[in-house]
């Protein structure tokens, strides 16, 4: 018996944060007293190699769960062949008034408007010099709710510094809805002019660091085809490393009429499943190999990550779907990818 089928119930008893805070205690302490299942032990590796990375295995946790890198270690036990923790902030900023975070049970859905809430990035960065954790790091980045857009690269540009020694990658989140005005950076003008003061100080901590550190960056799902094919053109000019595909979706097509769903916020989980692959396609169409794209978005089973793959993307991340299928996710997409 799946011991997290007999746990989710009572976890679903309790408001959904609070749930999630608890979760993610009982995760870092269970590791600390080594009460864990060795989950990882027993995958069989797969390696894939992305971004000049060599990934044990296709799937990874996506970013927003462990947002302090808090339990980094506790995730390594599930068998993730990477970790994105995130996203961070320079400053330390408490997010929307709770209640934030809803679970949209009959569409296997999750709405959250947490609005990047985070300790900052100093206390992330010794989370993460503190934690026994040596396999793939992502790190996602963002800018402070009170920073104006005009000076977002200032933001991202801070945190690029505070985290380039300790990632793996680096992602650029500039597509949570949660933050206001945060996915007009997707559009045209404003996009290239952060990509190229990335990319400009990606160069410059290269050769400071004496390593490089890819830069990926994580799109929305509600684009249009020209806007993906926009976004697609200029990740290719400015030589960036990879795209994650996606975040959260506003559209509430996929769950009209069911309790929460109108709730304001970024929808996560199975509704955005179908929205997610499409913009992969897309990207995979424009981009023609020149870079790889991540997969995330509705994966709740190995066959969700399949699909995933044959649309286009290298790697897959999860969220949503640990909270509907707990740890067995992790192995079942392994299994399903080969």
């Amino acid at each position: 018996m799946n011991i997290y089928s007999l746990v989710r119930p009572l976890l679903f008893l309790l408001d959904a944060e609070t749930a999630h805070d608890l979760t993610l205690t009982s995760l870092k302490w269970a590791e600390r007293l080594h009460l864990l299942p060795d989950y990882a032990g027993k995958l069989v590796a797969t390696p894939r190699q992305v971004m000049g990375i060599s990934f044990p295995n296709a799937v990874g946790l996506a970013a927003g769960l462990d947002k302090n890198a808090a339990v980094i270690d506790g995730m390594a036990t599930l068998g993730f062949g990477f970790i994105e923790v995130g996203t961070v902030t320079p400053r330390p900023q408490p997010g929307n008034p709770r209640p934030r975070l809803f679970r949209v049970k009959q569409a296997q859905g999750i709405i959250n408007r947490f609005g990047f809430n985070n300790l900052g990035v100093d206390h992330l960065v010794e989370n993460v010099k503190a934690a026994k954790y040596k396999g793939v790091l992502g790190i996602n980045i963002g800018k402070n709710f009170d920073t104006p857009n005009e000076r977002a690269v200032d933001d991202y540009l801070h945190c690029m510094q505070k985290v380039y020694a300790h990632a793996s990658y680096i992602t650029v989140n500039i597509s949570s809805p949660n933050t206001k005005n945060l996915r007009a950076l997707q559009e045209k003008d404003a996009l290239s002019a952060l990509l190229a003061s990335l990319k400009f100080e990606q160069t410059k901590l290269t050769e400071q660091h004496g390593r490089y550190v890819p830069i990926a960056l994580k799109i929305a799902p509600d684009l249009t085809s020209e806007q993906v094919s926009e976004i697609a053109d200029l990740l290719m000019q400015h030589q960036i490393d990879g795209v994650i595909a996606t975040n959260t979706t506003l559209s509430r097509e996929a769950v009209k009429g069911m309790p929460h769903a109108e709730e304001t916020g970024g929808l996560s989980g199975r509704p955005v499943k179908t929205a997610s692959t499409v913009v992969i396609q897309q990207l995979s169409q424009r981009l023609q190999g020149a870079l790889p794209i991540i997969g995330v978005g509705g994966i709740l089973s190995g066959a969700d990550a399949v699909e995933k793959i044959a649309a286009g993307a290298s790697l897959v991340q999860v969220y949503s779907g640990l909270i509907y299928q707990g740890p067995k996710l992790v192995k079942d997409v392994c299994m399903s990818l080969g």
